[in-house]
């Protein structure tokens, strides 16, 4: 019990079912979704990155490949906990996601060279695509959630000029749909409905909803300010 004379202690998550605080562990090797939880003041215990197949299956549409990739990670790296921890429920939530862009039922890749980008960019020219982000959870209580977020996005027709200009800037590499509407795309968007961090890489609003949803909540979290967050590659 706090007396008034000592600060609380310091807290990421409401206790464990073993009375330990629990801890966040997220399933992506993303920064810029670590960046992304950081801005809303949830800062994981460690990152350990999904080592999964994300083959789409034939017929899947895109919203359940997101949904099934991002129950995929989060389950691989659920069972990596659990042998760290050598028990059967350690006190972790652990939150995995996946994110495609998609023109209709095609999903645009990550581009592996700047001949893909210039694809992708000239397919989203003048038309309407949808950001599609699975986030799946799992609380140490062994329940599970997921949900899938939906954002349009609408960029406006693009020059040949600008699709170079755009190129130029690299900002395409190691993006799903080949830009980053945090960056220099910003310029293109025309129109967008629905959640804009979702667009950038995790819907915030939902993933702070689903983790509430399982029991974790951000305490006391300034003195997470400037702490490194293990990575595990």
């Amino acid at each position: 019990m706090n007396d008034g004379t000592s600060p609380p202690s310091p807290k990421t998550g409401p206790a464990g079912p073993n009375g330990h605080i629990g801890r966040l562990v997220l399933a992506s090797a993303s920064p810029r979704r670590l960046e992304l939880l950081a801005q809303i003041g949830l800062r994981p215990e460690r990152v350990i990155a999904a080592d999964i197949d994300e083959t789409r299956r034939s017929n899947e549409n895109p919203a359940k490949l997101v949904q099934r990739l991002a129950l995929g990670k989060m389950s691989h790296v659920h069972k990596i906990v659990h042998k760290a921890v050598h028990t059967d429920a350690p006190d972790d939530y652990v939150l995995g996601a996946d994110t495609v862009v998609a023109v209709g039922r095609r999903i645009l890749p990550k581009p592996s060279d700047e001949v893909e980008a210039r694809r992708c960019l000239e397919l989203l020219s003048g038309r309407r695509h949808h950001v599609f982000t699975a986030i799946a959870a799992i609380a140490p209580t062994g329940k599970a959630r997921v949900r899938v977020v939906d954002s349009v996005v609408t960029f406006k027709r693009l020059s040949p000029a600008e699709i170079s200009w755009y190129l130029d800037s690299a900002e395409w590499q190691g993006k799903a749909g080949g830009y980053a509407i945090q960056g220099r795309a910003a310029r293109f968007v025309r129109f967008i409905r629905g959640s804009y961090s979702n667009v950038v890489g995790l819907p915030l609003f939902e993933t702070a909803n689903l983790l509430e949803g399982l029991g974790y909540s951000a305490q006391d979290i300034s003195h997470d300010v400037g702490r490194d967050v293990p990575t595990d590659a």
